[in-house]
């Protein structure tokens, strides 16, 4: 499985939790093939229900918005057909996953394919960064932005910046860039193996 070959992704949600009722409002995806964008998308989308003051200044979506947008079973049918069976990366990917899941179930889809999280892979090879949110980390990295996080697709394009980078940085570490199953291995290990790991592989 190639590791540049993918599609990354971000979630804005009315809450923490779609076991507890919230929802998706809005998706943002950015699709990679062998490391250059090829392809973009972006829906807001209607959860059916108001969302709370702290979401619309959080976000900056506001219920107004939302009473436009579609409802998430329309958006998420065409999400499910834009990523297809590609690898999915987020930052914090657990969090996504279960938006993911649970916004597919109520439409009667499944992902088959697999997740990888940037935020995982960054804390094992940024160790020395002053923290791992993705804002602090695309400073740290230098990486292009316009000042806009926690909108879907601005964060999804700078989590695709921070993910070629960590490619490039790996490459250059390791002598040739891992699979994206050795990176899922790379997010599980302990701080502490992150050196040996990476040692192996590069002796692979």
């Amino acid at each position: 499985m190639s590791a540049d070959t993918l599609v990354v992704l971000d979630f804005e949600t009315t809450g923490l939790s779609p076991n507890r009722g919230d929802r998706a409002i809005e998706i943002g995806a950015v699709k990679l093939v062998e490391g250059e964008v090829v392809d973009r998308f972006q829906r807001l989308m209607n959860p059916g229900f108001a969302v709370s003051p702290f979401i619309e200044s959080y976000c900056g979506i506001s219920n107004a918005m939302l009473r436009e947008a579609p409802p998430c079973e329309t958006v998420m049918a065409e999400f499910a057909d834009f990523i297809g069976d590609h690898n999915l990366v987020a930052h914090n990917a657990s969090f996504d996953r279960r938006f993911l899941d649970a916004e597919l179930d109520r439409i009667g889809r499944h992902y088959p394919g697999e997740f990888a999280c940037s935020l995982l892979l960054a804390r094992r090879i940024y160790p020395e960064a002053p923290d791992h949110k993705l804002g602090t980390l695309v400073a740290y990295k230098g990486i292009a932005n316009d000042g806009v996080f926690h909108r879907a697709l601005a964060d999804t394009e700078v989590t695709a910046g921070l993910w070629q980078a960590m490619m490039h940085d790996l490459q250059q570490r390791c002598g040739f860039q891992p699979s994206f199953a050795q990176l899922q291995t790379l997010c599980r290990k302990p701080k502490g193996a992150v050196a040996d790991y990476l040692a192996k592989l590069a002796r692979c």
